[in-house]
């Protein structure tokens, strides 16, 4: 089994604010992620904690050990929007979005050493 990819497209929050959260997941056990990703008070959380059950289940049996091996997190769509300001002007706001690209494969097997 090579790996399993979730992907969660068009969320609505800024890439740099969702990477905060990525950044503390990478690399990490899915049951260990899961854990500390419910305790955190970031926005992004729960919709990553959705993103690595869908992983899970995609990986199929032996989900138990499986490592988040890569996360990425970049921009998507931009929805642009004007915001009426003094005199007749209009400034511009950028609502952005992120798509999250997550990767899950089984812990490597350990290698015994051999005695000399």
């Amino acid at each position: 089994m090579a790996g399993a990819t979730a992907k969660l497209k068009n969320y609505r929050q800024s890439p740099r604010k969702v990477r905060l959260v990525a950044d503390l997941v990478r690399g990490k056990r899915v049951a260990q992620a899961l854990a500390e990703l419910s305790m955190l008070p970031k926005r992004a959380s729960e919709p990553m904690q959705k993103l690595i059950k869908s992983a899970m289940a995609n990986a199929g049996e032996g989900a138990s050990e499986l490592v988040i091996s890569k996360i990425e997190v970049n921009g998507g769509i931009v929805f642009k929007r004007f915001m009426p300001r003094a005199r007749g002007k209009a400034s511009p706001i950028r609502k952005k979005t992120s798509i999250v690209t997550l990767t899950v494969t089984p812990m490597p097997k350990k290698k015994k050493e051999t005695a000399k």
